[in-house]
């Protein structure tokens, strides 16, 4: 049970369209779940405090999700970011 403690859950996934260049501000990924907490997708918003803060593993698997569900994936850059940052 000590190791869940340790979860390193610190990152943002922060997506920018390269249209866009650096004209607007990026978005931020929040995640859907169930009420069993079974992912469902991910939606992107603009509000950097209201988005999900996840660990590696969980923010992986909203790009790869992003990157699959998004059938204009290629126009954006989405990449995983500190808390931080």
């Amino acid at each position: 049970m000590e190791q869940q403690e340790k979860v390193d859950q610190r990152y943002l996934v922060q997506q920018n369209k390269i249209s866009d260049g650096e004209t607007k501000p990026p978005v931020f990924a929040k995640v859907m779940r169930s009420k069993t907490g079974v992912f469902e997708g991910v939606s992107f918003i603009k509000s950097k405090d209201k988005a999900t803060v996840m660990t590696i593993a969980e923010a992986n698997q909203a790009i790869e999700w992003a990157t699959k569900k998004k059938p204009n994936a290629r126009e954006y850059v989405t990449k995983i970011i500190c808390v931080g940052q």
